[in-house]
């Protein structure tokens, strides 16, 4: 059996101090059938410069006026030439075997039209965290999907072609027709979007893998970091989605944005904005107090840290965080060595949230 073309798309946007690094650990992927699309944004910075510097005949760059991440990876789909599509941000990074776990995984699960893998955090300069996205593997619906997002984030996925052709659509958004996969007027929650339109207008199925395969970078100066503009990209989401299924929204909606207010209260701890996610935590249990029931541990976890950022001095609030990290990080570890075993479930029962 020939092995299947993977296209590799790496939206670039003054990413010059990280992009070497990410090209580097696609150039490193054991499974060697790959096309690499860089697709330069309207950079500034010197990043294109350090791409071209690659000597690899699988790697193209391509050039665009900017039109934000989701239009980067529209244009590479669209230049694409493999049946399956793997997106990488060009500041995260993939453990060696990645792609080819993946490939082996759409061999042996051949209704499985989205695939992806839990991933480690790194900082800044590239060195582990040592905590995880852990995200329930398997039995994924539409709901889950929208209230947790398993995915976790866009460096994690690989997806068959035929998924992306099956949610297709046209428009005219600069000046003649287009196909789109992704939607370009979302410059947040691009991903979201995508993942929840695939769930409910498609019968393919999305499974996750136990390992880390993905070193996603928390970087607070990035897309993600301006949370009340994360808020309403994704309360955008919900309006979208509630012209086209308006009882799922209706059904799902409250409960969605309470997790969501979760994840972003989360957010603000980590970016040491105290009182904003205690007032997030609020609206949270305000929109679906049922949260508390649902994932009681997460939510009074999330809670207490908000409380305890805004009472406590910083060193001890340090020192008290550090040490939750470490134990948070034990356990994911043990979990997803558990999870790697033949015959046992990878099931979990939550969303992308460390």
């Amino acid at each position: 059996m020939t092995d299947p073309l993977v296209s590799v798309i790496i939206p670039l946007y003054n990413s010059a101090a990280t992009v070497g690094a990410t090209l580097e650990s696609v150039i490193a992927q054991t499974y060697p059938h790959l096309e690499i699309l860089v697709v330069d944004d309207g950079s500034t910075d010197a990043g294109p410069a350090i791409c071209r510097e690659f000597i690899d005949p699988r790697l193209r760059i391509l050039q665009q006026r900017n039109r934000g991440l989701a239009g980067a990876r529209n244009t590479g789909i669209r230049q694409a030439s493999g049946v399956f599509c793997a997106f990488l941000d060009s500041d995260d990074l993939w453990l060696p075997e990645k792609i080819q776990r993946h490939v082996d995984h759409f061999r042996h699960r051949q209704e499985v039209g989205v695939s992806f893998s839990r991933s480690g955090f790194i900082n800044e300069d590239g060195s582990p965290l040592g905590i995880y996205q852990m995200p329930q593997l398997s039995a994924i619906t539409p709901e889950l999907i929208f209230c947790r997002n398993p995915i976790g984030n866009g460096s994690a996925v690989v997806i068959r072609r035929e998924v992306l052709e099956a949610i297709r659509f046209q428009a005219n958004l600069y000046g003649e027709p287009e196909d789109f996969y992704f939607d370009d007027s979302f410059r947040q929650s691009e991903d979201i979007e995508c993942w929840l339109r695939i769930a409910l207008q498609t019968n393919w199925r999305f499974e996750g893998l136990p390992e880390a395969l993905t070193l996603y970078r928390v970087n607070a100066g990035g897309l993600s970091a301006n949370l009340e503009q994360q808020y309403a990209a994704w309360e955008r989401v919900l309006t979208k989605t509630a012209i086209s299924h308006p009882g799922f929204i209706a059904r799902w909606g409250p409960r969605a944005r309470a997790y969501q207010l979760r994840y972003l209260a989360r957010r603000a701890i980590r970016q040491r904005q105290p009182a904003l996610a205690v007032q997030l935590m609020h609206q949270a249990l305000a929109s679906h107090v049922r949260i508390l029931l649902e994932e009681p541990r997460r939510t009074l976890i999330s809670l207490g840290a908000a409380y305890l950022l805004w009472l406590l001095p910083d060193w001890l609030y340090r020192r008290m965080e550090s040490s939750m990290i470490r134990l948070t990080g034990s356990s994911q570890e043990r979990r997803m060595r558990q999870d790697a075993r033949p015959g046992d479930s990878a099931t979990g029962a939550g969303g992308a949230e460390p």
